[in-house]
């Protein structure tokens, strides 16, 4: 059952959804080569806290951290080790804190130093489909809207959608209805409706869309061990049309990037 949300409960949830932005932004400051994922993984805890909130991960399921850290081929996750990160990895980074009884969760997928350029066109593009599906979650438009524009955008340019994993309903608890793949057709599925709030995000392989699941029951990685990559907003149905709960401006402040691409989802300007 889906379950709608007040405008007071949506602005509950921008609180949670920024916690995480703000904690990816300080992560963005610390990833660089010989850095540990549990390293990062301790700094995202304390931020956390910080503000105010509690992991939204730590402990959900039974996953022992706070951070999902999936990097190069593992498509999500990830559980935080010390191995270091090195120059010409990529990690994607999946983030959930709770506060005030409603839960933020997104993801980044981070460059670790210098990248080649196919790697960093994978990135551009799974970045650019997120938005690509946001835009069709507004009033009338149904599940499978978002799903074809994702899937068609990144099929596009010759990249593997992610069947078996999908985005979510968000609110109270982590996980709620509706299911939102990144692949669909047109017009099928749950119809959207003013007070619906969602995770969308696209989880795009290199190559095959085909993955496999690790002996540790959490880590996912790409079937041909291409690598891959995650991005994910928290996004609300306001007035018929999508207002985004989280952003990447923090992560974009810490590297330096300037960007308008969340200018068309905000009502308001966001304010650093």
């Amino acid at each position: 059952m889906i379950k709608i949300k007040t405008l007071e409960e949506i602005e509950l949830m921008r609180e949670s959804a920024l916690i995480v932005s703000k904690t990816l932004g300080e992560i963005a400051k610390a990833i660089k080569p010989g850095v540990t994922s549990l390293e990062l993984d301790k700094l995202a805890e304390t931020c956390i806290r910080d503000h105010g909130a509690i992991p939204g991960f730590l402990g959900l399921y039974d996953f022992p951290n706070t951070l999902c850290m999936s990097p190069n081929s593992q498509v999500v996750h990830g559980i935080p080790n010390s191995t270091p990160l090195e120059n010409g990895d990529i990690i994607s980074i999946d983030c959930g804190a709770l506060k005030n009884g409603f839960y933020g969760d997104h993801a980044y997928t981070f460059a670790v130093g210098e990248i080649d350029k196919e790697t960093e066109k994978l990135l551009q593009v799974t970045k650019e489909s997120l938005y690509v599906g946001i835009k069709e979650f507004k009033a009338n438009n149904r599940v499978g809207d978002v799903g074809y524009a994702i899937q068609k955008y990144c099929e596009d340019h010759g990249y593997g959608v992610v069947r078996e994993l999908v985005g979510h309903g968000l609110g109270s608890t982590m996980h709620e209805d509706p299911e939102m793949p990144n692949y669909g057709k047109r017009g099928r599925g749950k119809k959207f409706v003013d007070g619906m709030v969602v995770a969308i995000e696209p989880m795009i392989n290199m190559g095959t869309q085909r993955i496999k699941q690790h002996k540790d029951g959490w880590t996912i990685t790409t079937k041909d061990n291409k690598p891959s990559a995650h991005f994910e907003h928290d996004v609300a149905l306001v007035n018929g049309k999508p207002e985004l709960l989280s952003t990447f401006a923090y992560i974009y402040e810490a590297l330096g990037i300037k960007s308008n691409e969340e200018d068309p989802f905000r009502e308001k300007p966001l304010v650093l």
